[in-house]
């Protein structure tokens, strides 16, 4: 099956995508030192081991320049891979050590997104493991500037030592605020951290495999239509599931819950959205019909606007016609 389709990627992380080259380049160590700190090993054993792997991209992104350059090698990479639209995620605040203000880092990212001829969004992280203060400062920045380059908030980090649930009044403060959010859930922890994050409120869920597990999680995933924001690849690898083979995408796309594909992290996982699209397409007997769909179910729980969605959609279904009318 050919994968050149048009796609959209919601779910990847921006210090988990940095290019090898580069950060060889801006640390002066070899592209063989770099993969061994940046890219997770095939004996990872969980996600607190696949982590460490963003220590090193993170220590360069503290300028200006590297994080403008960092952003725009991201678009042009989310090009080659036939990206129509895609949501970066990560956390402002990690990207301050060396005299930049938060303001500032968001504003480098996004004059990289605008060198590329794609409509790229930030979503601002907190994060699971930092204090009160500080996950409030993120969601005041994402306020500041909410459709101006920012379009949610996400909660991304160690889900198992940190409860979905304890995060409760976080989300009340920004459900006052009219602020999108996705929630990362059912990566590590039980299905209970997405049954969380569905009462919160929340219209997306980052990973959510473990709700496999759960008749209720899923009952209420199909009943409200929350999109599942998949990575097969980094499953795998922080063992959220076993293998490929026991991946639960396809029960929840036959069960009518929305899902699409993604890649969380290109470099740590090194990976692309076509490796992704080829692993399900070998293991599962998915069409691309259904990838198309899913790149549809994408686009309407994005945080694109209605202009946005608009012309997203009609290429993907310029492409499935042609598809349709060459077979």
């Amino acid at each position: 099956m050919n994968m050149m389709i048009p796609k959209v990627e919601l779910h990847v992380h921006l210090d988990g995508s940095v290019r090898l080259s580069t950060l060889a380049e801006l640390t002066g160590l070899s592209l063989e030192e770099v993969q061994n700190q940046a890219v997770t090993s095939s004996s990872c054993q969980n996600l607190e081991e696949y982590l460490t792997r963003f220590s090193l991209p993170i220590s360069v992104m503290q300028t200006k320049e590297n994080l403008r350059r960092i952003a725009r090698e991201l678009g042009e990479d989310l090009m080659k891979d036939h990206v129509l639209y895609a949501e970066v995620r990560f956390f402002p605040l990690a990207h301050t050590k060396e005299g930049l203000e938060p303001e500032e880092v968001i504003l480098s990212i996004l004059e990289g997104f605008q060198e590329v001829e794609i409509p790229i969004h930030l979503i601002l992280c907190m994060m699971r493991n930092e204090s009160l203060e500080k996950n409030v400062e993120v969601i005041h920045l994402a306020k500041r500037f909410l459709n101006k380059g920012v379009v949610g908030l996400d909660l991304a980090g160690d889900e198992e030592n940190y409860e979905t649930s304890l995060f409760q009044d976080l989300f009340h403060f920004i459900h006052t605020l009219n602020i999108p959010f996705t929630i990362h859930a059912g990566e590590m922890a039980s299905a209970e951290s997405v049954i969380s994050a569905i009462q919160f409120g929340t219209s997306r869920i980052g990973h959510g495999v473990r709700s496999s597990s759960s008749d209720k999680a899923l009952e209420l995933l199909k009943e409200k239509q929350i999109l599942l924001e998949i990575c097969p690849t980094s499953n795998i690898q922080t063992k959220a599931v076993k293998n490929i083979k026991e991946h639960p995408i396809w029960k929840f796309y036959q069960m009518g819950i929305p899902v699409c594909i993604n890649t969380d992290n290109r470099t740590v996982s090194f990976t692309d959205l076509e490796k992704e699209y080829r692993l399900l397409s070998t293991h599962f007997p998915f069409t691309l019909e259904d990838f198309c769909q899913m790149n549809q179910m994408a686009v309407a729980s994005s945080f694109a606007s209605e202009e946005e969605k608009r012309s997203v959609n009609a290429t993907l279904e310029q492409y499935l016609k042609q598809f349709k009318e060459w077979r």
